[in-house]
């Protein structure tokens, strides 16, 4: 039988899907997709008899159920997921039952928002001399998680932090964040990337949490807290005249 595709949406924008993943979609018999997440324009992709199943009102064990049952009827499936459904995407517990009931999974990676985001800012988020990391976590909210990656254990290095997951939670995000960052540490705020209502705004660290508010973000919000938001001249010394390697003599 043919293994269920857990595929990665990307950000919301139709031509920000991989070509594997359109793939998946076109010769899929069954759509088992997350509807709160992904713009209605993507699942325009499969064919026109493709069983569509929305997932927003469904449990885990209730999508789980239906991938099994679908499955043994013989018919192609993708689990549709926005972004990239490796992160953040609660795979683990698919595939992992999946696996138990004798089922081959494989998983279609996507562009995430926060390579969106820097893409549609024009930043890059890893500049020379101001930061070489990117941190991509998210605020510890009523899952919560381990202590040894504490809010501000990851702020205290002070590099690019990306937050999912943290609009809910921005007042104490924020008051966290300052205490390891400059108050006029930039911060990238996205609304839906890349879908045709995307808000996105660039305001100091200190904003953070009013400038959410006042837009009421409560989902579907990220957050890039980085200095290269605001980058002065600091140049790469990978293509510098100066600096040999071994395709280049200095």
């Amino acid at each position: 039988m043919n293994p269920i595709s857990i595929v990665g949406a990307g950000p919301g924008a139709l031509d920000l899907m991989t070509i594997r993943a359109q793939q998946r979609l076109k010769s899929a018999d069954v759509l088992v997709w997350t509807d709160s997440l992904i713009p209605i324009q993507i699942t325009k992709l499969v064919k026109d008899d493709c069983e569509k199943i929305k997932t927003s009102s469904l449990t885990l064990e209730e999508i789980l159920l239906i991938l099994i049952k679908k499955h043994k009827e013989g018919k192609k499936i993708v689990r549709l997921h926005d972004g990239d459904p490796c992160l953040y995407g609660a795979i683990s517990e698919q595939i992992c039952r999946l696996n138990d009931e004798g089922i081959e999974v494989e998983v279609v990676p996507g562009v995430s928002a926060y390579q969106a985001t820097a893409a549609t800012l024009g930043f890059e988020l890893t500049v020379p001399d101001l930061t070489q990391t990117i941190i991509l976590s998210r605020a510890d909210g009523r899952t919560g998680k381990p202590k040894r990656e504490s809010l501000q254990k990851l702020a205290s290095i002070q590099s690019s932090l990306c937050l999912y997951l943290s609009a809910r939670h921005v007042e104490e995000v924020q008051s966290i964040l300052i205490k390891y960052y400059p108050a006029n540490t930039p911060v990238a705020i996205a609304y839906r990337v890349t879908w045709p209502d995307e808000w996105i705004k660039v305001i100091p660290l200190t904003e953070m949490a009013k400038t959410s508010q006042e837009q009421n973000l409560i989902r579907t919000t990220l957050y890039i807290i980085s200095p290269t938001l605001k980058i002065g001249n600091n140049r790469s010394k990978l293509y510098n005249p100066t600096h040999s390697h071994l395709f280049r003599s200095s």
